[in-house]
């Protein structure tokens, strides 16, 4: 057999979907019934290895045992996980029980202003290599679902970020507490941001790749960033926010830590960008004395940015202490300019205009193969958005299913030597 398939989409809860006499489809059943089982036959006739909904109405027993009957007679297990504060939607994850085995499952709940939450399947693969390939491959992945906090502001770009960052914290928890070799991870979801973010730049620091973009050889995020799109947002707005992306276990990737301070800094950066005017010296913003930037300048300015302080979306305190002791080198209790130019020129990678790496912001693979465990890995075969008009950067005004596209995904199984 050889390749798996995976399905990513946000299927609008009823209790979100607005009628043109702006109430909500919730309040219809038979409008809502038609429509979901619409997006079950599409799902069906996929026939997707993994399958990963957000936006689920897990508060509707009806829409819940129908989904889970329809599924449960095509061969799939399915998990579901409510978000927090009983906000009424959440995460459906099924995957086909001929294709893998759940070893385990866990469930990521942020507590934060979202009440957004993670699900994630240990599973083994269960199809074949071909002969001449190793019998005894280890052949264990992690799959994590998932529906990030939509960027209302600003502000709210350190929340997306602080979300991506607990999952990626969680997964190295859980394959610390199961003492877990390196495995390939796949985490799907509406990302609420597009290629042209920081959440982005994020997993790419950490050796995650997009599945669509590697498919489609679309690297130069400026050029690409706009061929193709998966949402019309409340605001009539459309870009590309579904994302299946993909961490082969060869993949060396930095820490964690350092990867998520340099992703806020690089965010702050580009606000103080936007902030300053004319010629003059974004750092100026920080009202500094001479050349010396103190923790209580920085705060201050952060909160001029609306990065921190009273806004529930940006900074906590503790980030905004952990940040200032990245930039603080030396400890000596303030910033010169030198240093803070340093941070920035360290890392140009995490920058809004940036120029992305050949590979698309992979980290070049790195392994000595005289100590190394033979891994399985995923190859992006093909990726696929439906509907088709959506590749092309057009939103069908005739396309009902959702006010999301949904995202498939091909892999070929490969081994890999991982340290």
């Amino acid at each position: 057999m050889g390749c798996v398939s995976c399905t990513t989409f946000n299927i609008l809860a009823p209790i979100y979907k607005r009628l043109s006499n702006k109430r909500c489809e919730s309040e219809f059943r038979e409008f809502w019934l038609r429509r979901n089982e619409s997006i079950l036959d599409r799902l069906l006739h996929l026939k997707s290895s993994i399958i990963c909904l957000q936006e689920f109405w897990v508060g509707n027993e009806d829409l819940v045992s129908m989904y889970e009957k329809r599924l449960g007679d095509a061969g799939y297990v399915t998990y579901k996980l409510a978000r927090t504060n009983k906000r009424g939607d959440g995460l459906l994850t099924a995957v086909n029980k001929n294709q893998f085995r759940v070893l385990n499952s866990r469930e990521f709940l942020f507590h934060d202003i979202g009440d957004r939450v993670a699900l994630l399947l240990h599973v083994e693969l269960l199809v074949c290599f071909p002969q001449n390939q190793s019998a005894d491959i280890k052949k264990e992945a992690l799959i994590v679902n998932t529906h990030l906090i939509f960027p209302h502001d600003s502000s709210y770009c350190f929340l997306r970020l602080q979300q991506v960052y607990m999952i990626l914290q969680y997964i190295e928890s859980y394959c610390d507490e199961h003492q877990l070799p390196s495995v390939p991870i796949i985490l799907c979801g509406d990302w609420n941001g597009s290629n042209k973010g920081h959440v982005y730049k994020f997993l790419c620091s950490q050796g995650f790749v997009s599945s669509y973009d590697i498919a489609h050889n679309y690297m130069d995020i400026d050029e690409d960033s706009h061929k193709w799109i998966s949402h019309r947002n409340h605001r009539g707005n459309v870009c590309g926010v579904d994302f299946i992306w993909l961490l082969n276990p060869n993949k060396h990737r930095k820490p964690l830590k350092e990867s998520f301070m340099e992703a806020l800094l690089g965010n702050i950066t580009n606000l103080l960008q936007k902030a300053s005017t004319g010629s003059v010296d974004p750092l100026h913003f920080f009202e500094m004395d001479g050349s010396y930037i103190t923790y209580s300048q920085f705060c201050q300015a952060l909160a001029k940015l609306g990065v921190c302080g009273s806004s529930h979306s940006g900074l906590s305190n503790e980030d905004t202490k952990k940040l200032w002791e990245h930039l603080d080198t030396d400890r000596n209790g303030v910033i010169d300019l030198l240093q803070y130019s340093r941070a920035q020129n360290l890392h140009p990678s995490l920058l809004q205009k940036e120029d992305d790496e050949e590979n698309g912001g992979q980290i070049k693979e790195m392994f000595d193969t005289s100590t190394s465990t033979t891994m399985i890995g995923f190859n992006v075969k093909n990726a696929m958005l439906f509907p088709p008009e959506v590749e092309k950067g057009m939103w069908p005004e005739n396309y009902s299913l959702s006010d999301h596209a949904h995202l498939t995904v091909e892999f070929s199984l490969v081994e890999m030597n991982c340290t």
